[in-house]
């Protein structure tokens, strides 16, 4: 058995994570799925009689990426080889994580691997992108409707729409939904930084993954994806969205980065 699973919930009933858990503990090569539950109080006991769970209760909203540290410093120390970090709202059948396996055991120089992401009427989402520029972020969020077609081209650009989803390509931006990664990475470039409590946390660690080693999408196999886009819908999200972007751009650069210029340009 060769992955560790960290699959965050926060305020989940045990129904809402029941198939999920189904599906991973059937995989041969899953050692252990670990419940880090956000949550104020504890309402998942019950799956704790699946096989493969443990369970971590924070008692508060730590956020998706320090929670999913918990999880990634657990397959450090026991040098587990592969984390995958998962969204509750994913489902996933055990020939997935079987050939995301073989494909990194047969590929050293990757670190983080993606399968094609569909949503649950089977269409295609489109989860690979470029490194973001603040219009990018800006752009895709609060253009308004009749405006957007100005700026289509560029929007369709920044998530690779020109690109054939159903080849495998090295991508700069992959999705935190379904993160497969390698564990010795991880201990060297560190797991999640804990400065964004919620988004682009995914995009600054496949960042951080893709400084030392590749980052790739591989389409052979594909997983289906809720994708709800809370953010949209909810002021307190759009908050947290925004302080995460404030936050990422002061790391990284807001207009000059040439690290970023230069993957956009790879891509």
């Amino acid at each position: 058995m060769k992955v560790l699973v960290s699959l965050v919930t926060y305020n989940h009933t045990p129904a809402e994570l029941e198939q999920i858990i189904q599906q991973l503990s059937n995989s041969m090569d899953v050692a252990e799925i670990l419940l880090i539950d956000n949550s104020e109080k504890k309402k998942l006991n019950s799956l704790l009689d699946f096989p493969k769970v443990s369970y971590h209760f924070a008692g508060s909203n730590l956020g998706y990426g320090k929670a999913h540290n918990i999880g990634i410093h657990k397959s450090i120390i026991n040098n587990v080889p592969y984390h995958l970090v998962i969204n509750p709202d994913i489902l996933v059948n055990q020939e997935v994580i079987k050939e995301l396996v073989i494909f990194m055991d047969n590929n050293a120089n990757v670190g983080l691997v993606m399968p094609q992401i569909r949503y649950r009427d089977d269409s295609l989402q489109y989860l690979c992108k470029k490194l973001p520029t603040p219009f990018d972020l800006i752009g895709r969020r609060f253009i308004p409707g009749p405006l957007k077609n100005i700026f289509q081209e560029a929007l369709d650009s920044y998530e690779l729409k020109h690109k054939d989803y159903n080849q495998q390509m090295d991508v700069p931006n992959l999705s935190g939904c379904f993160m497969f990664m390698r564990t010795s990475v991880l201990a060297k470039i560190g797991g999640f930084d804990e400065r964004y409590f919620m988004y682009l946390e995914d995009t600054d660690l496949c960042r951080r993954i893709g400084s030392v080693t590749r980052t790739v999408y591989y389409p052979k196999v594909n997983v289906i994806h809720g994708y709800a886009k809370d953010s949209y819908k909810s002021f307190k999200l759009l908050k947290y969205h925004i302080q995460s972007a404030i936050a990422y751009f002061n790391k990284w650069g807001w207009f000059f980065d040439q690290y970023r210029t230069q993957k956009n340009k790879d891509i």
